[in-house]
């Protein structure tokens, strides 16, 4: 009966889907007495995506009440491998992940390996790819025998009863797939019960996670609506200044002949003992500051590189939800630090040792402006000596080459360092520990940079800021739920600052922009949400998002907000309460501006 053979199916794919969660905790020594919970709480999001698949073979079954051609039963069976396929992949893929991400399974892997399939898979080596490959197959096969067997078709002797059974049967599967007749449908928020995120995030299910991640790229004006639109811009007009009035001097010139921006793979504050880090492994950025501006308490904006290279080179917060930097349309119309600089004759130069068309980026580099762009493919097959293409310090030596090259002229040049990465593969050798041996080779190849830079003519006209794109994988269980996790440092050095000092005011990769554009007296009116560290008149503050989650660090209390379960997960401080609206009107006029891009 068809009536039968549909429940059936959607039994066994609802079985799958619970099966997953005590795996998953199990994988990650997440508590046992724990597996009831979470499959309680994921159960509406299992049940919804058994729906979804049980759909698709239950219009087949109604139709197979009256027609019974071979094709309807190819038909099956190609949507069952396509099915089990699906869900196998998602499992394993989040399971592998999630020790990298801490968070469940979303678009943004799909989206880098379809921009660069060999970066995708960098982090993981030959055996853990080709163990994983294997796992899926196998995984794939059980889930497709379990499912499949339940839906032979035969002759019904009743077609009118069970055309009507079937009738209910898929209105049924809608309201599964909807989650009832409330006014909310089903999403992962729903899963969301415990403090503890780990938890939480076994409860989701990865492939319904994956799938509403994909359905909430693009319509942007309709995400995040907390408030009305009067209510965010009263909140945000207090967040935000494009001036540079009154404005701390850090610069003995407003325009040094050459500016370098070195952005560091994962660097974190924890990696210098100049921020109450750890000693003997940013050596060279300890020995830095002492002849430093060095901010203390400075942000990344984000948890990924393609989303902090648009908040460190536009002065463009980052999204919970995607990297802008999959939308070339809009960030063709982003500010950029690099045009602005071109208007006042700077040539603009960006040296990366890895794949400069992964996750987009050569078409975001182009559109802000750097015309010369030197990547991996510059480079000669045997310097390729890594997973993520050329090691450091080779390109550290290109980009020498081409100062000594070109000689007096105003240049701005990035750097963005690759090596500090999982696999932490690098040539050379200090520390015992690999994740914190990798950071030290990275610090000795921005040392040597520096040095050899000391000893050119330019040098006493050079301003170097170094920074990071994001807080990485050197703490392996460092939580998203922390400030901590995206608490970097910003160093400014060279011949062109001032003086050394301190600075202890609050701030984040956003406003970079607004800071260096307003030292060099260089009007920045276009980079909205970046803010002049040194302006007595800006507020300071720094900003911070992860997928579904934003934070905000002021002077008196730091706050961190999750939106699918609407609360607050981390507050400290004097009275933290009365920042969730401004951080709410900040990540709303965000996502209003990308609408209009």
């Amino acid at each position: 009966m068809a009536f039968k053979k549909t429940v059936r199916i959607y039994l066994t794919w609802l079985l799958v889907f619970l099966l997953e969660k005590p795996a998953f905790m199990l994988y990650y020594h997440l508590p046992v007495s724990k597996v009831g919970e979470v499959m309680w709480h994921g159960l509406s999001l299992d049940l919804a995506m058994s729906g979804y698949l049980t759909s698709v073979p239950a219009v087949i079954l109604l139709v197979s009440v009256w027609w019974r051609p071979k094709a309807l039963s190819y038909l099956m069976k190609g949507f069952m491998m396509v099915a089990s396929f699906l869900v196998a992949f998602t499992f394993m893929l989040n399971l592998v992940l999630y020790g990298y991400w801490n968070f469940p399974l979303d678009s943004t892997p799909i989206y880098y390996f379809l921009t660069s399939p060999k970066d995708a898979f960098a982090s993981a080596n030959l055996f853990q790819e080709l163990l994983g490959v294997i796992a899926t197959f196998v995984l794939a096969y059980g889930i497709y025998w379990l499912v499949r067997w339940k839906a032979s078709f035969q002759v019904e002797s009743r077609p009118i009863r069970q055309t009507f059974l079937m009738m209910v049967t898929l209105g049924m599967l809608f309201l599964s797939i909807r989650g009832g007749v409330t006014v909310s449908s089903t999403n992962t928020g729903k899963a969301y019960f415990s403090h503890v995120m780990e938890l939480n995030h076994a409860a989701v299910n990865p492939t319904f996670s994956l799938f509403e991640s994909f359905a909430h790229q693009v319509d942007f004006g309709r995400q995040y609506r907390f408030m009305t639109d009067d209510q965010a811009d009263k909140y945000f007009k207090q967040m935000v200044c494009t001036e540079s009035d009154e404005a701390r001097i850090l610069l003995r010139t407003d325009r040094p002949d050459d500016i370098l921006l070195i952005i560091w793979e994962g660097f974190p504050k924890d990696l210098m003992t100049a921020l109450g880090g750890k000693r003997n492994v940013a050596v060279e950025m300890d020995s830095l500051a002492h002849h430093a501006i060095l901010f203390r308490q400075f942000y990344a904006n984000s948890f990924r590189t393609d989303r902090g290279l648009v908040s460190v080179l536009s002065g463009y917060p980052a999204q919970p939800t995607t990297s802008l930097m999959k939308f070339p349309k809009k960030t063709e119309s982003l500010p950029s630090i690099a045009q602005s600089l071109k208007r006042y004759g700077y040539h603009t130069s960006y040296y990366y040792g890895g794949d400069a068309d992964f996750a987009n980026m050569r078409s975001f580099l182009v559109s802000q402006g750097f015309l010369n762009i030197v990547s991996d493919v510059d480079f000669p097959i045997s310097e390729k000596l890594s997973k993520w293409g050329v090691p450091d310090h080779l390109v550290a030596q290109r980009l020498m080459y081409d100062v000594k090259r070109e000689g007096k002229g105003r240049h701005f040049r990035v750097f963005q360092t690759s090596s500090s990465h999982e696999p932490w593969d690098v040539p050379y050798h200090r520390l015992k520990d690999k994740r914190l041996n990798s950071f030290a080779y990275t610090d000795h190849t921005i040392g040597q940079l520096i040095r050899d830079y000391q000893k050119l003519p330019q040098w006493k006209n050079t301003l170097v800021i170094i920074l990071a794109d994001h807080v990485g994988s050197y703490l392996e269980h460092l939580d998203n739920e922390i400030p901590q996790r995206y608490q970097i440092p910003l160093i400014w050095a060279g011949g062109a600052i001032t003086q050394p000092m301190r600075v202890d005011t609050l701030g984040g990769q956003i406003d970079l922009a607004a800071t260096l554009l307003g030292q060099m007296n260089i009007p920045h009116h276009d980079f909205t949400f970046s803010k002049d560290m040194m302006s007595k008149k800006t507020p300071k503050f720094g900003y911070f998002t992860f997928p579904d989650l934003w934070g905000m660090a002021t002077k008196d209390a730091t706050i961190i907000y999750d939106n699918k379960s609407k609360k607050v997960i981390y507050k400290k401080g004097s009275h933290p309460e009365r920042y969730i609206d401004q951080g709410k009107a900040f990540l709303q006029k965000l996502y209003d501006d990308i609408q209009k891009r």
